[in-house]
C-alpha cells in the first residue's frame, strides 16, 4: 500500500462511508473530508466529521501503518495538536495526545473495493508502456479530457511565466525590453536560445533603441556582440558593418560574448544563427515599439502580418558571410511565426494582463484554436493512442500532460487517472 493511494481515496472518497466505526468501535460519519494540505503538518485541514454523535471540526493525518506516527515524531510536533482522526491502512498501534487521550484511528483497509486496488495496480504495474493508462486513456469522455487539458494548458502557461517574472524583475518592469529579451532567445530556438540571450543581456537595452533607426547599425550591434565580426571578411557589407560596430563598441563600451556560444552544427540553414539575427533586427527596424503592436492585436493574423519580415539585402544570397549561395527571399516562415506566438507572444500576453489584475484566458484559447498543431513525438505518441491534436492548444495541453504528470508517475494528481481509478 502506497500513502499517496490513502490520501487520493480519502480525498475522492472512494470507500464505503456507510458504517465505518474507529478502533475503539465508534461510529464514525464524515460531513466533509477537507482540503489537501501542500504545507507542513497534517495531511487534510478543516475536516468535519461525527464520532459516535459528536461533531468535530479540525485535521485528518494519514499513515500506512498507525505506528508511522512515532517514526514521523509527530507526537512532538504542535502542528499536529488538532488531529480529530488517524486515518490508516493498518491500525497496529495506538496514538495518544500530549493529554494521553487517544486519537481516534480509523483503519481504512476494511472499507475500500477491491477494485479500486485494483485499478491503482493496473495503472502502476510495472511494464514498458509509453504512459500508464495507453490501454485506457482513449475511453475517457470527452468532456473530462477538455477540461483537463485546459487546466493543464494554463498550468504551462504559469510554468512559462517563470522566467518572464525573473526578467521582467531585471527590466524594472519594462515590457517591452522584457519581450525583446525573450523574443531573441526563441529566435535562437533550442540550440541557441541561451547564446542569443547572453547576446541580447551583453547590451544595455537602452543602446539597441539607439540603433533602431538603420538596419546596418542593428545588424552590426548583434553580430558584432556575438563576436561574428572578429574575423577578416572582404565583403562591403561585412566592412560596414565592423565599421559601425567598432563606433559602438567604443562609444558604449561594449564587450561581445565568445563566438563559440554560437553553434551552426545540425542546423538547417534557414536556422543559422546568422539569418535568425538579421530577420530579428529586421522586425525590430520594422516595428519599434513593438511590445504595444502586440497587445493591440485582436487575431492570429495580425501576429502574422507583424512578423512578416525577412532578412536584409546581403543574406538573400548567403547564409555565412565567407559563402555566397541561390538567391532566395528568407521571410520567417509561418511555421516558426507560430512558434514565437505560443512560446513567447502569448506568455508575455499572459502575464501581462495578469500584472493588470484581468484575465484574457478566451483570447488566447482563441489564438491557440487557429494555430497548426506542434510536430513531435510526444504529439505522434498520444496520436497513436487516439488522443489527436486539432491545433496548437491540444498539442500544447498534451506536452504538459506527458512532461509533468505522466513522466513523473503523478497520475494521482492527473483527471485522467482519477477516472480510471474511480471507474
Amino acid at each position: 500500500m502506497k500513502e499517496n493511494l490513502l490520501h487520493f481515496i480519502w480525498n475522492m472518497k472512494l470507500f464505503n462511508t456507510s458504517k465505518m466505526t474507529s478502533n475503539c468501535g465508534k461510529t464514525i460519519k464524515i460531513f466533509k473530508s477537507g482540503e489537501p494540505n501542500i504545507n507542513t503538518g497534517p495531511d487534510f485541514l478543516n475536516v468535519k466529521i461525527e464520532i459516535e454523535n459528536q461533531l468535530w471540526a479540525g485535521n485528518v493525518e494519514i499513515h500506512v501503518n498507525s505506528s508511522d506516527w512515532y517514526a514521523h515524531k509527530h507526537e512532538t510536533d504542535a502542528n499536529y495538536d488538532a488531529v480529530i482522526l488517524h486515518v490508516v491502512w493498518n491500525d497496529d498501534v495506538s496514538v495518544f495526545r500530549k493529554n494521553n487521550e487517544e486519537i481516534p484511528t480509523l483503519e481504512l483497509k476494511k472499507y475500500i473495493s477491491v477494485d479500486v486496488l485494483n485499478n491503482f495496480n493496473n495503472l502502476f504495474k510495472k511494464n514498458k508502456n509509453w504512459i500508464n493508462c495507453e490501454k485506457d486513456i482513449a475511453k475517457i469522455d470527452p468532456f473530462t479530457l477538455l477540461h483537463w487539458k485546459e487546466r493543464l494548458y494554463f498550468e504551462r502557461l504559469e510554468q512559462k511565466s517563470e522566467l518572464i517574472k525573473a526578467i521582467l524583475i531585471k527590466t524594472t518592469n519594462n515590457w517591452e525590453e522584457t519581450l525583446f529579451l525573450l523574443l531573441a532567445k526563441n529566435f535562437g530556438l533550442k540550440v541557441n536560445g541561451e547564446a542569443f540571450y547572453s547576446l541580447v543581456t551583453s547590451f544595455n537595452f537602452a543602446v539597441f533603441q539607439k540603433s533602431l533607426g538603420s538596419i546596418t547599425l542593428l545588424e552590426a550591434l548583434l553580430f558584432g556582440q556575438a563576436g561574428m565580426l572578429e574575423v577578416e571578411n572582404e565583403s562591403e557589407y561585412f566592412k560596414n558593418l565592423k565599421k559601425e560596430y567598432e563606433f559602438l563598441k567604443t562609444k558604449f563600451k561594449l564587450t561581445p560574448i565568445s563566438p563559440n556560444q554560437i553553434q551552426y552544427f545540425r542546423l538547417r540553414p534557414n536556422n543559422f544563427p546568422t539569418i535568425r539575427l538579421s530577420q530579428l533586427a529586421g522586425l525590430y527596424v520594422l516595428h519599434h515599439n513593438l511590445f504595444s503592436k502586440i497587445i493591440e492585436a485582436k487575431c492570429i493574423e495580425d501576429f502574422y502580418k507583424i512578423f512578416s519580415v525577412s532578412t536584409s539585402n546581403f543574406w538573400e544570397t548567403h547564409y555565412t558571410f565567407s559563402k555566397e549561395s541561390k538567391k532566395s527571399t528568407k521571410k520567417l516562415t509561418k511555421s516558426f511565426v507560430n512558434l514565437l506566438i505560443i512560446n513567447t507572444i502569448i506568455p508575455v500576453l499572459f502575464m501581462y494582463y495578469k500584472s493588470l489584475g484581468k484575465t484574457n484566458n478566451s483570447l488566447i484559447l482563441s489564438f491557440l484554436e487557429e494555430i497548426q498543431p506542434e510536430k513531435n513525438s510526444i504529439i505522434s505518441k498520444f496520436s497513436d493512442l487516439k488522443i489527436n491534436s486539432k491545433n496548437a492548444f491540444d498539442s500544447q495541453a498534451l506536452i504538459q500532460l506527458k512532461n509533468e504528470y505522466c513522466a513523473k508517475q503523478r497520475c494521482l494528481n492527473c483527471a485522467i487517472g482519477k477516472e480510471l481509478l474511480k471507474n
